[in-house]
């Protein structure tokens, strides 16, 4: 009996001291004093537990927006037929045995309608012979071409099914926002969807100068097949396409681009109802801020667009713009570089009406600006300026067709083309400047061409180039 009482106390006051310790070192106080003194500070320390999730990335939830998305998301391959030759001698002489040898290429799309549309990228599929898209339930149809902009990088496919598809709709990309997270979905590497994770890092960014571009770029991972593929907020609304990296090695390093889902909408939308891209121009000039010329002038250091000209017979002009204004802001989208500006007009048509916010002479106020189609460009291969006619130049030139030339190149300067109206390209009469850009697109730089044109007296003159 004595062992056993032995025993029983020192297990009690084994107990005891277990029980001080873990009070006095592991259990946490629901308050802490900073200081002992009487001018010291009490604070009680909060007692709600830490979230298992931690904090930043792990309070996202992205499970819902990629299950939304993968089955929305589709392979897309571009079968391009070229001539192959049977023998180095069929290169010299020709030969009937040669033979079509097929070049595959491939990239993403995005389901936008439960019937079967598909945005992709222009890129994706320009010159294929045979359109074929790929489920992410390894299903695969032939898709048929239905339309594409060159210019944004989209283009529209369309495919047949027994029933109705997954689809995204298109999200606001407007309200996008810098720092905010997002899903870039695609097939690359000829996956299945693949969803990677990252932040919007910038927006309107404008990667080639000489193109009207506005781009979201975005820190997901994105590789080469990934292009056409969706790029989702959270909510898993579709908010861009995705179109590019940039990269010396041709894979991901860091910067990927996203053409904004409000242009892309708006391209399919113009595809779909016109078959042509409605664009609406304000119609002024802007000068490059990188130039030496905009760095001299402090140019390169105004917050906004600095208006350098404005188009005869635009928008613009019609709102009394002029040079020397600074383009604020655009409706309610503010205006601090080119890109901004475009950006947002791209997804306008023409007869649009847009409040332009312009500081002039240290003031700002809002005029209403009634947008146009474009009035000029520059045509393929020769480089020729031209712009549609004003009721005073078919007046004054006493025709009704043709476009004036109104810029020529270094090249062509010596033969007296501008200022006189271009009615003709190899005999193929010209109505406006998409006729031009279009006749211009077809000539070969190694061939002969003629032009056609017409003074202001009057007299008629055709120029042969070759």
């Amino acid at each position: 009996m004595k062992k056993i009482g032995s025993l029983l106390l020192v297990s009690i006051f084994a107990g005891a001291i277990t029980l001080g310790a873990y009070k006095l070192f592991f259990e946490n106080s629901k308050y802490a004093i900073i200081d002992s003194q009487d001018n010291g500070t009490v604070f009680n320390t909060s007692t709600t537990p830490t979230s298992a999730k931690g904090s930043g990335i792990n309070e996202i939830d992205f499970t819902v927006a990629a299950e939304n998305t993968v089955n929305a998301v589709v392979h897309v391959k571009n079968v391009t037929k070229g001539r192959g030759t049977s023998s180095p001698w069929d290169f010299f002489y020709g030969s009937g045995e040669s033979r079509q040898r097929a070049q595959v290429g491939s990239g993403s799309g995005v389901i936008i309608s439960s019937d079967g549309y598909i945005v992709t990228n222009n890129h994706v599929v320009a010159k294929a012979d045979q359109l074929q898209v790929t489920l992410n339930n390894n299903k695969t149809y032939d898709a048929e071409l239905v339309g594409a902009d060159p210019n944004t990088d989209i283009a529209l496919l369309k495919i047949e099914t027994e029933g109705k598809l997954p689809y995204l709709a298109f999200g606001d990309s407007d309200n996008t926002k810098i720092g905010e997270w997002v899903l870039a979905v695609g097939n690359p590497f000829n996956l299945t969807s693949t969803v990677t994770a990252g932040i919007v890092s910038a927006k309107a960014r404008n990667l080639d100068p000489s193109r009207s571009q506005s781009f979201i770029q975005t820190d997901a991972a994105v590789n080469p097949g990934n292009s056409g593929g969706a790029l989702v907020n959270t909510n898993g609304d579709l908010v861009g396409i995705n179109t590019a990296i940039s990269s010396q090695t041709g894979s991901y390093v860091g910067y990927s681009f996203a053409v904004p889902s409000n242009i892309a909408k708006k391209i399919v939308e113009d595809i779909m109802e016109y078959g042509s891209i409605q664009k609406g121009i304000l119609g002024i000039n802007a000068v490059n801020v990188k130039t030496p010329y905009a760095i001299e002038k402090g140019l390169n250091e105004i917050q906004g667009v600095y208006v350098s000209g404005v188009e005869e017979g635009s928008g613009a002009e019609d709102a009394k713009l002029q040079e020397g204004d600074i383009i604020k802001k655009v409706d309610n989208i503010s205006v601090s570089k080119f890109p901004d500006l475009t950006g947002y007009l791209s997804t306008k048509r023409p007869k649009d009406i847009v409040d332009v916010t312009i500081e002039r002479d240290g003031e700002q106020f809002v005029v209403p600006v009634t947008l146009k189609e474009r009035q000029t460009l520059v045509v393929p291969v020769m480089g020729l300026e031209v712009r549609n006619l004003s009721k005073d130049d078919r007046k004054k030139f006493d025709t009704k067709k043709g476009v004036k030339i109104v810029g020529v190149p270094e090249t062509y300067r010596g033969y007296g083309l501008e200022g006189k109206v271009l009615l003709s390209v190899d005999d193929e009469e010209i109505e406006d400047i998409q006729d031009a850009k279009n006749l211009f697109g077809q000539i070969s730089k190694y061939g002969k061409t003629s032009i056609t044109m017409i003074d202001e007296n009057g007299e008629r003159e055709r120029l042969i180039f070759q």
